[in-house]
């Protein structure tokens, strides 16, 4: 049997009653073993945990990550922080609902929203002339949630007067025509820079964030790789 220690905050905090649990789980459990056995003393609360980020003694985490003995798991919602202003990171394979996501960065104060979505581009016309059906993104989670959060850092520090950011991005199968990426600034005037700091986060996204895209057309299928090689902590 291993000991750990189960840490909760915010929502996952109210739901359960409590901020921390003591346990003890058999060798070899997964963090989806794990789930099932705190449904077991918390009835329903899988459906939260199913849908929080997990971190491994600091680091993010997979459900079919084992844990290890004398483990600090802990489950939050998405990033949503940033001192006064929000900050919300988010890499999925649904739908984004943009008025939701405006309103989740949205202050009193705010009287400016700046957006951009990348979309899947059927056809391209300049440098290789090409269709594209579809694609296929695939993250490696834990880290590109560092470096969008990261990114999100750097344009506050850029662009004092920002006030929300939110950077999100898509993973599996989008037809053409289908938004990919999402970033999105507020603040209190459109002369803040918001739209140089939204110019930032798509081109940082690009440039640091591991995400790929194996992109399908008429000739088939291959991974369309970039040219920039971040260097040590970038």
């Amino acid at each position: 049997m291993n000991k750990i220690q189960v840490l909760f905050f915010a929502t996952l905090k109210d739901r359960s009653g409590t901020t921390q649990l003591d346990l003890e789980i058999p060798s070899g459990s997964t963090i989806l073993d794990l789930i099932d056995i705190l449904e077991n003393k918390i009835p329903g609360f899988s459906i939260y945990l199913n849908r929080a980020v997990i971190s491994i003694n600091l680091q993010f985490a997979e459900k079919e990550d084992l844990v290890p003995p004398d483990a600090e798991i802990a489950f939050f919602p998405p990033v949503s922080g940033g001192g006064e202003f929000p900050t919300v990171i988010e890499i999925t394979s649904d739908a984004v609902d943009l008025d939701k996501l405006i309103r989740e960065i949205t202050l009193d104060s705010t009287g400016a929203v700046c957006s951009f979505s990348g979309i899947v581009r059927g056809k391209t016309d300049r440098d290789e002339p090409h269709v594209t059906f579809s694609l296929e993104y695939e993250a490696y989670v834990p880290m590109a949630k560092i470096k969008m959060l990261q990114i999100a850092g750097e344009i506050r520090k850029r662009w004092i007067d920002v006030e929300g950011i939110a950077l999100v991005q898509r993973t599996g199968h989008l037809e053409a025509g289908e938004p990919s990426t999402h970033i999105i600034c507020t603040s209190a005037h459109r002369d803040s820079g918001i739209f140089e700091a939204v110019r930032y986060g798509i081109d940082r996204l690009k440039e640091i964030v591991p995400i790929w895209k194996k992109e399908i057309g008429p000739d088939g299928k291959v991974w369309v790789e970039g040219e920039y090689f971040p260097v040590k902590g970038e």
